[in-house]
């Protein structure tokens, strides 16, 4: 199955200028072309689509993202080092999440302390307005 740049950009999540941009800069290799000379991209190019979007949800910056597709070109030869980027890669990822963790336990505990005052204010109330009566 082949997919035209709009049907790829719909399926990804990715803007065609995106498609292109990472085309232009060696995230992607160039894709097929078809009998009119529009790109066609294959399921395989689909998936590592998908993976790049994969990676730049964890931050991954562009430029160690070019790296691991250049590095993927040189097959199993080049295993470790595209292991290393992800190892490290995970580690910040775990990292970001544990300060995110951080910050949502710190949320839950000012949204706890904000229901405990409206109470007391609820229950306040009506004693405040008995002795305005």
């Amino acid at each position: 199955m082949s997919y035209s740049i709009a049907e790829a950009a719909e399926r990804t999540g990715l803007s065609m200028d995106t498609l292109r941009y990472y085309e232009r800069i060696g995230l992607i290799d160039p894709p097929a072309r078809d009998s009119g000379g529009r790109r066609s991209y294959s399921e395989d190019d689909l998936g590592w689509l998908g993976f790049l979007s994969c990676l730049r949800m964890t931050g991954m910056p562009i430029r160690l993202m070019c790296e691991y597709a250049r590095l993927r070109h040189f097959g199993a030869a080049s295993a470790g080092s595209r292991k290393q980027i992800l190892l490290e890669q995970r580690a910040a990822v775990r990292e970001r999440i544990a300060e995110l963790q951080m910050c949502l336990s710190t949320l839950d505990y000012k949204i706890d302390n904000y229901e405990t005052v409206e109470r007391r204010v609820a229950e306040l109330t009506p004693l405040a307005q008995e002795a305005t009566a």
